[in-house]
């Protein structure tokens, strides 16, 4: 009897983590996988995911029930799950709501977490090499290309693009510095998914968006799943390679959120339907409102960098009984 109270208290522990990581998930530039490494649980995470696998498969054939929860860890998916999507449902109509009305400042936030996230994951790389840099120019460059491509400034609609934004959004969820929010951001169904969110609170339930939400889902399922196993191997045999792909492709897709850019449709209510061109920084007049949107641009990166000070030393959690890191 004793030990249920503790259960409890460790599940609701477990899902204030998982708060933190959903508002941190929402927000273009601040990872949720950093946020799993602040709060000491993003080995036991990587591993829980990672546990979907034949062995896992074997235990729900045989009905092994209580095995195959402990072998994935699943109260501690559940609570941090629950926690998760309470994050992102509570901040998720705000950030939808900030990108509307002030378009500008919200940018130049995106794009200090992103310069700063960027700078991170570049120091995550052992040893500088001809190979490394000619990878971190090769992942700029590609970014760069797609996220100036034209079907990215109105993206279909069509849910096979739903799923594939659920495969690709939700594999940066586990990647330190790196964040899906950003990654659904370059996609151009950023504003989409935050929108339902929005409607969702105001119990404005559509068809449409139920549907959207589960083919979005079971793309985040199919990705996080498949991916684990993947980002484990890359990082046991690849790390600087893959940190040097992932820093290039950061720094190439700041285009997308340079927060200097003039409103070519005016007229146009729906922000998913305006057009937007980019201003140099000789075009944009020296006045208040760029001394606000540096200052806000430069206090995100400063957010960001105190954060990784704090993942130092923290991922320490131990791994569950019944589970294994191999």
């Amino acid at each position: 009897m004793t030990d249920e109270p503790n259960g409890l208290r460790i599940d609701a522990t477990h899902a204030a983590r998982g708060l933190l990581m959903g508002g941190a998930d929402i927000i273009p530039g601040v990872s949720g996988g950093t946020m799993a490494l602040i709060l000491g649980i993003y080995n036991r995470l990587v591993t829980a995911i990672s546990h979907v696998d034949g062995t896992l498969l074997g235990h729900l054939t045989h009905r092994r029930w209580r095995e195959a929860a402990n072998y994935i860890d699943l109260r501690f998916l559940i609570a941090l799950g629950a926690g998760i999507a309470t994050g992102i449902v509570a901040l998720g109509s705000v950030m939808h709501w900030l990108l509307e009305d002030y378009t500008q400042y919200t940018l130049a936030a995106f794009f200090g977490l992103i310069a700063a996230s960027s700078l991170l994951v570049g120091r995550m790389i052992e040893k500088w090499t001809p190979d490394i840099i000619a990878l971190i120019a090769c992942g700029a460059a590609v970014a760069l290309w797609i996220v100036r491509q034209p079907a990215l400034t109105h993206p279909p609609d069509a849910l096979w693009y739903v799923f594939l934004c659920g495969v690709i959004g939700i594999c940066a969820m586990i990647l330190p510095g790196i964040s899906g929010a950003f990654i659904l951001l370059i996609l151009g169904k950023y504003h989409d998914i935050t929108g339902i969110i929005k409607d969702t609170l105001k119990l404005n339930i559509t068809s449409e968006s139920v549907l959207t939400v589960f083919v979005f889902a079971a793309g985040c399922a199919i990705g996080l799943i498949s991916f684990a196993k993947v980002l484990r191997w890359l990082l046991a045999r690849h790390e600087s390679q893959t940190m040097g792909v992932l820093c290039g492709f950061m720094l190439g897709s700041l285009w997308k959120i340079w927060p200097f850019q003039r409103d070519l449709t005016p007229g146009e209510e729906k922000f998913k339907l305006k057009e937007f061109e980019h201003l140099s920084l000789s075009e944009v007049p020296i006045d208040v409102t760029f001394g606000t949107t540096l200052s806000i641009a430069l206090a995100a990166a400063l957010f960001v960098l105190i954060l990784d000070k704090m993942t130092h030393g923290h991922d320490i959690e131990p791994l569950p009984h019944g589970t294994s890191s191999d």
